[in-house]
């Protein structure tokens, strides 16, 4: 696509296309992921097992996809969307498929929790990629669609599934929910790239090359053979010549190793580089514990419920799924401020943070239902913030390292939603009861937004300071204070 077109695409036209694309791949893949607090009681009676143990499943599914966040986002930049959205579709209906099968919570840690949960990373990073690149002024909007589609997909499923066991069984249930999951193959036909993947403009740039040394007049055959044994050490060399084929093969190899040990070397020291600004580092560390206690009530709020004797079994409308319905309203409100202009982005991500740890802490002081469910729409509401965690990664690194940083959060976040199920369901087992669970999630969520909010302050101040010097500084001393 030329250039001009690039530019027409960007805030509308065929972008719109995308963001329904994008909406409906990720409905589609995390509606049952965002609804497995429905199916953890069934797995709970079905297996037997501890609420600790069983946890893991549910925080594998969302955790590894955002540790894989660095691999989904490189596949993303190699390869481009539409095939990674293909292949994750692919791998999402083949994980549900298989978890019909299991025998064990183990066989679920992998069928469920790594298989989905790797199909999910690799279809968040592809949209999300998708949408950042047809949009600049809306990004903020776009973005926000697109993320809503993980909160409906979490708010149908969780009836849906619900009324799949009553009618069909837990088997039968995902069973046809990996079927529906195929569906994501379909989304990514419309993801048209406005730029060529990585791989391809490499592949391109060594066939243009090799047809230049083949069409210029008077070039030795001999040269075109080392030039070739140059550029890919993998190739067979001449077998006439006198040095061995175990010393080829060991020098080979060793050039692809020295090569790809530069590449790795340019990795971690752009990944330091990044991790030495002061609000992106403050960042990953309020996304570790911002998911270590945000994520919890998402699996455990129906058992909490149960466990209170609040209900009996799940009701008609799950708490779960009021968490979806508000963190869609969530997502596209927190989306649509961020595109205002004296809005400041981190400061809006800090203070969700801060009212999702608050009201983590309330949860075991209430004992009614109702109760329950005000605070369930409160907590998916400020969960609305994944939506301009892109938007606020993109503010303080800047769009071009959009995508290295972003892997880099997420691998912190899905450290922390693998971490906080298991923690909460040990806290019950020992002590057969959630209130010291809840307490340990609020306080981490709230620390989490606190730091956040410190390393704004630290850097305003700063900049203030900066600004009452008459002497001119560089312009990247603001980069962190304007985010």
């Amino acid at each position: 696509m030329s250039p001009q077109n690039s530019k027409r695409a960007l805030d509308g036209g065929w972008g719109w296309v995308i963001v329904v694309a994008s909406f409906l791949a990720q409905f589609l893949a995390y509606g049952s992921p965002q609804s497995v607090g429905v199916i953890y009681p069934e797995w709970l009676s079905a297996f037997k097992e501890g609420k600790g143990l069983t946890a893991w499943v549910g925080s594998l599914v969302s955790g590894v996809g955002l540790i894989a966040s660095p691999i989904c986002s490189a596949c993303v930049v190699n390869f481009g969307a539409r095939p990674v959205t293909i292949f994750s579709g692919v791998m999402v209906s083949g994980g549900l498929m298989l978890s019909a099968f299991a025998p064990n919570v183990q066989f679920l840690m992998f069928s469920y929790g790594i298989v989905v949960g790797l199909g999910c990373g690799l279809v968040y990073a592809a949209t999300v990629t998708i949408t950042c690149q047809y949009f600049d002024k809306r990004r903020g909007l776009a973005l926000g669609i697109v993320t809503t589609g993980t909160s409906v997909g979490g708010f149908l499923y969780a009836t849906v599934q619900n009324e799949f066991i009553e009618l069909f069984g837990l088997d039968g249930c995902l069973l046809i929910i990996g079927s529906l999951a195929l569906n994501i193959v379909a989304c990514a036909g419309p993801m048209r790239p406005l730029q060529l993947p990585a791989y391809y403009l490499r592949q391109r740039a060594a066939l243009e090359k090799a047809e230049q040394l083949l069409d210029t007049p008077g070039a030795p055959r001999e040269s075109s053979k080392a030039s070739d044994k140059t550029n890919d050490p993998l190739v067979a060399a001449d077998p006439e010549e006198p040095m061995g084929s175990q010393r080829r093969v060991c020098l080979a190899l060793l050039r692809l190793v020295k090569k790809k040990q530069k590449s790795y070397s340019r990795y971690v020291r752009s990944t330091a580089d990044l991790l030495q600004d002061p609000v992106f580092l403050a960042l990953c560390v309020t996304m570790l514990l911002f998911t270590i206690g945000a994520f919890p009530p998402l699996l455990f709020m129906e058992d909490v419920a149960q466990s209170e004797g609040l209900i009996d079994g799940i009701s008609v409308i799950p708490l779960v799924s009021i968490v979806q319905f508000a963190g869609v309203l969530g997502k596209l409100v927190l989306g649509m401020l961020t595109d205002i202009r004296w809005v400041s982005s981190t400061c809006l991500y800090a203070s969700t943070v801060v009212g999702s740890g608050l009201a983590l802490l309330v949860i075991p002081a209430t004992h009614s239902y109702t109760g329950l469910q005000a605070i369930s729409a409160v907590i998916g509401f400020l969960s609305g913030n994944w939506s301009i965690t892109p938007y606020v990664t993109t503010k303080i690194v800047g769009m071009e390292r959009l995508t290295e940083a972003y892997g880099i959060l997420m691998f912190f976040g899905g450290l922390g939603i693998m971490l906080g199920p298991p923690i909460v369901g040990w806290f019950y087992d020992w002590m057969q009861s959630y209130d010291l669970a809840f307490y340990f999630s609020g306080t981490c969520v709230l620390l989490g937004g606190l730091c956040l909010l410190a390393s704004i302050t630290h850097n305003w101040c700063r900049s203030e300071a900066l600004d009452s010097e008459p002497e001119e500084r560089p312009a990247s001393d603001l980069v962190a204070a304007v985010a």
